[in-house]
Formats: structure tokens, sequence, C-alpha cells
């Protein structure tokens, strides 16, 4: 299962991502434009044609700045977010904690991993749906218990060692409205969605503060920014995990003086799975059907490189993340209420790892 080169056709199509990489590694990409402008500059030829084409030669000019300006950007986001600090992996003694490893993206996150040699401990209620490789090992896990939490961590601890990369993948909603919410349900989707991350970091990230090494993945969602009617406790909680991801990040740079540990978020929109059954209303152009395997990609890619980031998926949410609240109100209380329709045909699942939540003898979610 290789990872799709970044030239490739995404697996969803042509989309506004897909001009936005075109016009990215083009038009402003300073690698194409700053040697025309030194034609133009210091060459007969090229001075004449600026010349004879002032306006284009002005546009070329402003892509050029452009492009500098979103390059220098992004090396600032790059630096500041890993402190300026650099740090090496060494894969083959690395050991990666994946929760909710069994099914869905965490499944395809710890396959990808796998096919690497790397060591992988899945967290899970449920057993495995596919033949573990050699370098995976499943521990049962209740990730709605704190208790259960700490007792699996010590169990992985002594059979693999210390991880060093954790990645809180599992995650469920429940589709209800606020007054249809039960206790439980609440309690469900706050432990699962956002307080086990706070009970896994408690017991693996000791070890990382103390070696200054490691990494912790959050994959929160797009929901964290911006709420739809009948998800508000799935939008909290993400909400939560993204603001857990923030404050760990700063922590770890000056309470904790560990930045070399890194933080990766993933914000991703609705995807081809079962969870999200019934979302095909939404405008396609923007925020389109993610495939899978291309966020557990993305995640994996992040691992990989051993620096932190901030992920958004589909890349056209970017917009959404960064300008939502900076919107007029009438503007943001407009989209929610639109959002409304993204409900009325959901069918999916309750749980986004099957695993997930509190599960009887049967196999069917306990409600």
């Amino acid at each position: 299962m290789p990872i799709r080169s970044d030239w490739r056709l995404q697996r969803e199509g042509i989309t506004i991502d897909t001009v936005g990489r075109l016009i990215g590694n083009t038009f402003l990409n300073p690698a194409l434009t700053l040697p025309l402008i030194l034609l133009a500059r210091c060459t007969r030829k090229g001075q004449l044609l600026a010349i004879d084409h002032r306006r284009a030669f002005r546009n070329l000019k402003t892509l050029l700045w452009l492009g500098l300006a979103s390059h220098i950007s992004r090396f600032l986001d790059r630096g500041i977010a890993n402190n300026w600090a650099n740090d090496t992996y060494d894969w083959a003694k690395e050991v990666v904690v994946v929760t909710g490893g069994s099914d869905g993206i965490g499944a395809i996150v710890v396959k990808l991993l796998a096919e690497r040699g790397i060591k992988v401990a899945i967290l899970d209620v449920q057993p495995l749906t596919y033949e573990a490789p050699p370098s995976v090992h499943y521990f049962k896990c209740d990730l709605s218990s704190p208790a259960s939490i700490k007792s699996t961590a010590s169990t992985v601890r002594s059979t693999l060692g210390d991880p060093t990369i954790l990645i809180n993948n599992a995650g469920l909603a429940r589709g209800k409205t606020i007054l249809n919410s039960t206790e439980q349900d609440l309690h469900l989707t706050f432990n699962v969605n956002t307080l086990s991350h706070y009970f896994l970091a408690q017991e693996f990230l000791p070890s990382m503060i103390h070696a200054n090494h490691g990494m912790v993945v959050t994959v929160a969602s797009l929901a964290a920014y911006v709420t739809a009617p009948q998800m508000v406790d799935y939008s909290a909680s993400k909400a939560a995990a993204l603001a857990f991801h923030e404050g760990l990040s700063a922590e770890l740079a000056t309470t904790y003086n560990a930045p070399k540990v890194r933080t990766v978020v993933m914000c991703q929109g609705y995807m081809r799975t079962r969870l999200f059954e019934g979302f095909e209303d939404v405008d396609r152009r923007l925020n389109y059907a993610l495939h899978p395997e291309t966020v557990a990609e993305e995640i994996v890619k992040a691992v990989l490189a051993g620096r932190s980031a901030h992920l958004v998926l589909p890349g056209a949410g970017w917009y959404i993340s960064q300008k939502l609240r900076g919107w007029p109100i009438w503007m943001q209380y407009g989209l929610r209420k639109r959002l409304v329709r993204l409900m009325k045909g959901w069918k999916g699942r309750q749980i986004e790892q099957p695993s997930e939540g509190r599960l009887g003898e049967s196999g069917v979610l306990v409600s």
C-alpha cells in the first residue's frame, strides 16, 4: 500500500484543490517566475519583451511576490511550530500507538506504518478486522474508561517499551439533537473524542518529555470550526480536541521544556465512510467527500516527516479554519443554519470506528 504521490491526480478527482495545487506549482512558484524575471532584467531580448509587454511583466512580478510571500509564510509556520529545533527518528526503534486501529482510517494508518517495519500498538475494544502484520500488536482497550487506558498502557510499555508516537485517531458521533442526547450519549462522545486524549497523554507523554523526542497526533475535524445542528456534541468534542492539541503544543515548548516533541493535528471534512452516509447533498466543489485513504496518507506523511503540522482536508477547508470566526455574525449564523440539511439525510453508523464506545456481547453499541 504505497503512499500516493502528490503529483498524481487525487482519488477524489478534479476538485478546487486540484486547481489550487496547479496554480501553486506554476503561477505562484518562485522557482518558475524568478528565472523569468531575471531573464527580463538581465538579457537584451528579455528587456525588449518587458518593454513591449509591460502589463504582463507587472503581472509576473506580482505573481513572484505572492509566491515568495506564500513560501516565506509556510517556512515560518514550519519553523515556529517545530520550535526551530531539528530531530531525527530511527524507525527501527520507534513505537507508535494508534487508537481505533481495528478498522477505518486507523487501520489504513496502521498498515502504512507496518509496511515500513515500524512497531505499532493498536488500542481498540474490537478485534482487528484484518490480519495483523508482524510488527503490529493489538491491545484490547475501552477508550471511554480511564482505568482501561491505564491498565492497557502498562501492558504496552511492558511489551514494546515506551511509545514514542501517539496517534489519537478514535472518534464517534451519535447524530442526535441537544434535547434528544442522553447522559450516556454525551459521556461516551466526550470520553472517546476528547478525554481519552488527556489520559493517553498522561500515560505516554512523560517518557517523550524525558527524552525530548516523540510526537502526539490529534485527529480532530473541520467540525471543530463550524457546528452543524444535530452534531453539536460531536463538534464540541472535536473543538475540545483541537484545543488540547494547541495547548499541548505550547506546554511542551514552555512548561515541559521539550521543544523536540512534535504535535500534529488533522482537521478533515466528511469522508466516504459509513459514518457520513447521507451527506451527499453538501457542496461537492468545495467540501467534497474524502477517501479515507487520502486522510490516512496525510497523517502518515506527517509522522514520517517528523515535524509538527496543522493539516486540513480538503484544502479549501483551510479557509474555513482560518477565516470563519472573522466573518460577520450574520454570515456565520447563516452558514450554521444551512448546515442543518447535512443531517436530514444522515443515516450513517453512530461510531467512526466500530470499536469505540461500550459494546455489548453482541457487538452492538449499547445505548
